[in-house]
């Protein structure tokens, strides 16, 4: 047998790299994980907690304004973007030292350098020169934001990397872009008094969601102010004096203090050295692997977002976790990627679990349908007409649930106990036969009788 200086060898101190790292550490491997920015990753660092955050920072002008229909008047409040901008530094900073110090207590050697394949079990670290080898290697590098390269003047945007560390806040912002990161930052900006503009290639946001969703959520952020303008992506950003000029698809141009793209994002593969070891890579460059995480290379595995499986935190989380079950327990096992719940942290939020509506037709034909709208309580007293939607995707023969759709605060909430019911495969009679807790929005969800389709 081969002598190797380490068990397992993680590129990447993401969310996925860190809990297969820590997990292979405990078991007894010897583990050494290589990151060549702050540990963290994308979710820590530039994306789900610090958007979070913002998410909160931009809710409160809503929330004043509601007060008052409750007797409170905050006429003294005002919004200072760099105290926003350091506090969230330094949380993220915060959750990376932490991160740091459970691979440190877990037993874990961390490098700083960015680390490389020279073959199929030899990893080259680039600041050092030194090549070590492992017994298995663990692509955990994750994505990053696509920076619309074909569009002429587009290195004068920002992506959502650079967002969170503008020097100032925009007056005016043209985001560009229609899934989840687009319609959250049109939120944040928005909720923090910025003029703000999507601008996307299709008919409606959020592509993938259930269309009376998608409707909803389009139709709450126009009412609150955000410009809408479909079928009109960039096609050039000139910079003037004191603006940017951006012409769109439709011949539009619109002056703005900043652009953002929000156009997708792409697996971090380029320059990997994994097509020199015989890594097989997808069409859209991403690491392809098998139910266990195992690419075209035995000594090769690969979770998160590099293997644009479903690209979400909790996901890359429960992949290194079935990783290390299946490499260093002997427990094969492979996560099962179906009736995932999703959010996104809009205004308003939604949370959503299983099929849509589409989807549901085309796999079963029929579906049964259940959906309310209504003003919850505490809007009606505080004169704010944001309305939420429930929507329930049921088996016209076995009545499962099959999907569940809520845009309205706390959806994703109430999406994570619903996601529970749609995994178990529970019906639309035991729903029905749970008792409703009044007064919350929740209870909606167990009191939707009438079919509406």
């Amino acid at each position: 047998m081969p002598q190797f200086d380490y068990d397992l060898f993680v590129i990447g101190a993401g969310s996925a790299g860190v809990r297969a790292a820590r997990l292979a550490a405990m078991c007894g491997a010897r583990t050494i994980i290589a990151e060549d920015d702050r540990i963290g990753g994308t979710c820590v660092i530039r994306g789900c907690v610090p958007k979070k955050l913002f998410v909160y920072a931009s809710e409160f002008g809503q929330t004043f304004h509601d007060a008052k229909g409750f007797g409170w008047t905050v006429e003294w409040a005002r919004f200072d973007w760099p105290t926003l901008r350091e506090n969230v530094q330094d949380e993220v900073a915060r959750l990376s030292r932490l991160y740091r110090r459970n691979l440190d207590k877990a037993g874990v050697e961390i490098v700083e350098d960015r680390a490389t394949l020279a073959d199929a079990n030899h990893v080259r670290l680039t600041k050092s020169g030194e090549t070590v080898s492992a017994e298995r290697i663990l692509i955990a590098t994750g994505g990053h934001p696509l920076r619309g390269d074909a569009i002429k003047g587009g290195d004068l945007a920002i992506t959502s990397n650079e967002a969170f560390l503008i020097d100032e806040l925009p007056n005016r912002i043209l985001i560009a872009g229609a899934g989840y990161i687009a319609v959250e930052f049109a939120s944040i900006f928005s909720g923090l008094g910025v003029e703000t503009t999507l601008a996307f290639r299709g008919d409606m946001i959020l592509r993938g969601f259930d269309d009376d969703v998608r409707a909803h959520v389009q139709g709450e952020l126009e009412r609150t102010g955000v410009k809408i303008i479909p079928k009109a992506i960039p096609t050039e950003i000139v910079q003037l004096e004191n603006a940017k000029l951006v012409t769109l698809a439709n011949k539009a141009k619109l002056e703005v203090d900043q652009v953002m793209f929000a156009l997708g994002r792409a697996p971090n593969t380029a320059g990997l050295g994994l097509e020199k070891a015989g890594v097989r890579l997808t069409d859209r460059g991403a690491v392809a692997v098998d139910a266990y995480s195992h690419s075209s290379v035995a000594s090769v595995f690969a979770i998160g977002d590099v293997t644009d499986r479903l690209q979400l935190t909790p996901v890359a989380i429960r992949e290194a976790q079935a990783f290390v079950e299946t490499e260093f327990t002997g427990r094969p096992t492979a996560f099962d990627h179906a009736d995932v719940p999703h959010a996104v942290f809009g205004r308003p939020p939604i949370g959503a679990v299983g099929l849509s509506e589409a989807e549901a037709r085309v796999r079963h034909g029929d579906v049964h349908i259940y959906k309310t709208t209504f003003r919850p309580m505490k809007n009606i007293v505080a004169g704010n007409d944001q309305r939420t939607l429930m929507k329930l995707v049921v088996h016209p023969k076995d009545q499962r649930v099959l999907g569940v759709h809520i845009a309205g605060p706390d959806g994703p909430e109430m999406i994570q106990v619903a996601a529970i019911a749609v995994k178990a495969g529970l019906t639309k009679q035991q729903w029905d036969a749970t008792c409703a807790l009044h007064p919350t929005a929740a209870e909606e969800l167990v009191l939707m009788h009438e079919r509406s389709k």
